[in-house]
């Protein structure tokens, strides 16, 4: 009786540790989870040569590693489009990208990832339309600073469109965003990946990037007050110019995230209707550029500089020619 006894004592030891051991990997696999994965909107590594609801265009190459927006070559343009549209109020994507060409120091031009309804349009703002409708997330590689600004390159920016606003290019879109950070995401030898969060249910706009090898996120956008309608496309684009890269999507995973909200406003709004808008967007305002015959800021900046370089040798040779001069007249003295 007693080995009896025994037997079930170690089965319910035993099953005790099976449940308490289950209860805790459930527990933490609802802390590492990012929420409900919905494979309609996502992309995989390792689909093949064809991905279900995602259309392509102009340059794009598919490969079971990537989606090749564009090659290593001039003058391309290639996107990726999800032909579902997306429903979700609250959501978030996680992009796995890469960065790379054969130049070392002059290289171009960059990506976007798309939450808009204009799909499968080529334009100019990195292969795609120009006044677009929703939300574009710029990756500019071009090393060439365009415009005058501080940040460095590569830069991560944020843009809400409404169809009326144009992105200026040649400004890095500073005229236009909402905000935006620098983040050195090309041509790194690991992985690089940006996550993009948006909150219907607390009108708040989130990127965040991993591209410095340390299996952690740091903050790049945080903005409240966006408003996003449901019911627009994914996508991402790319472009090359005269500089060039590769401009590659390794995956994109869409989650459905639960956010809670003290007081949900906006709970019984519909959103398929709302007009996308940003509270902290830079105020639109045209680029100016140089009158012919005036001076610019950065011709003034140029001139300013020449001036002081100037002011410094004209001191340094005359100090110089002090000291000579003095040498001179003491090796006379040493004669009489």
């Amino acid at each position: 009786m007693s080995n009896v006894g025994s037997h079930f004592s170690n089965m319910d030891t035993s099953v005790f540790l099976s449940l308490f051991l289950l209860l805790i990997s459930k527990v933490l696999g609802e802390e590492e989870s990012k929420g409900y994965l919905r494979r309609e909107h996502s992309i995989f590594k390792g689909t093949g040569p064809t991905i279900p609801y995602w259309d392509f265009q102009g340059d794009t190459f598919v490969s079971s590693s990537y989606v090749r927006l564009t090659p290593d070559h001039q003058s391309k343009k290639g996107s990726v489009w999800n032909n579902v549209r997306c429903y979700v109020k609250d959501w978030e994507m996680l992009l796995h990208f890469k960065i790379h060409g054969t130049g070392d120091t002059l290289f171009g031009d960059g990506f976007a990832f798309w939450y808009s309804r204009d799909r499968l349009q080529e334009g100019a703002v990195f292969g795609s339309k120009d006044y677009f409708y929703g939300l574009g997330i710029f990756f500019d590689t071009y090393s060439n600073h365009n415009g005058e600004h501080q940040h460095e390159h590569p830069y991560v920016s944020a843009m809400i469109g409404n169809g009326s606003v144009h992105y200026d290019h040649d400004s890095d879109g500073t005229h236009s965003q909402v905000e935006g950070c620098s983040a050195n995401f090309r041509g790194r030898g690991h992985d690089t990946y940006a996550l993009i969060r948006y909150s219907g249910t607390q009108d708040r706009l989130t990127v965040l990037v991993d591209v410095d090898d340390k299996n952690e996120w740091r903050d790049c956008v945080d903005v409240k007050g966006v408003k996003l309608p449901t019911g627009l496309h994914f996508g991402a684009s790319a472009a090359t110019g005269q500089l060039a890269d590769n401009h590659d999507i390794i995956s994109m995973k869409f989650y459905e995230i639960d956010v809670t909200a003290a007081d949900d406003d906006n709970k019984d709004e519909d959103r398929t209707i709302v007009v996308p808008f940003a509270s902290g967007a830079e105020p639109v305002r045209e680029r100016v550029e140089d009158v012919p015959g005036s001076f610019s800021s950065r011709t003034v900046k140029v001139f300013t500089w020449i001036f002081w370089i100037a002011l410094v040798a004209v001191c340094v040779l005359g100090i110089s020619f002090y000291v000579y001069k003095k040498r001179q007249e003491d090796s006379k003295k040493r004669f009489y």
